[in-house]
């Protein structure tokens, strides 16, 4: 049973340091440093179906960009052994959109409108690098560059996520 939303999960850390919210910081890097994304991690994993399957593990985080590693398992293979590319789309998808929920302090959540994904080699069952890279963020629209780096540190494949933001807080 959930008992907080993910944006009171983010709040609390910044409420705690003074009561200021995400806009009132001077500097985005200070809110970020405030946050655990393991938090975000932890309630995708808790909440979403490919939160399970994923196995995201935190790498690295700028204003504009979030690494994770993931992996494919058995689940996401095609019959002959290599990664079928929904699942590839699926888990960029989640990247991409994890970047912005996290950036917005949990207050933001995507609602795609665009999934264009471009595969570039096959990728096999394993651990795999996965970024999200912010391209451009308006008010209403977002568009966000996921990429899959294999084990051998080569581009498999290419996403353009183009979202639409719905403010989590006032849109009821």
């Amino acid at each position: 049973m959930l008992s907080a939303s993910l944006a009171q999960l983010v709040r609390a850390p910044a409420l705690q340091a003074g009561g200021r919210r995400f806009e009132s910081y001077n500097s985005h890097q200070s809110f970020f440093m405030s946050i655990d994304i393991n938090k975000f991690l932890d309630f995708h994993k808790e909440n979403g179906g490919t939160g399970k399957l994923f196995n995201f593990e935190f790498k690295e985080h700028k204003e504009g960009f979030l690494e994770l590693s993931g992996e494919f398992n058995e689940l996401c293979l095609n019959p002959d052994g290599s990664v079928q590319g929904g699942m590839m789309t699926s888990m960029l998808d989640d990247v991409t959109a994890l970047l912005l929920i996290f950036e917005s302090g949990g207050t933001l959540y995507p609602s795609s409108t665009d999934l264009h994904t471009l595969h570039h080699r096959p990728l096999f069952k394993g651990e795999v690098t996965a970024r999200a890279i912010l391209m451009k963020k308006g008010k209403n629209i977002a568009t966000v560059r996921g990429e899959l780096i294999n084990k051998d540190g080569k581009l498999v494949t290419t996403l353009v996520h183009t979202v639409f933001l719905i403010d989590r807080e006032n849109r009821f």
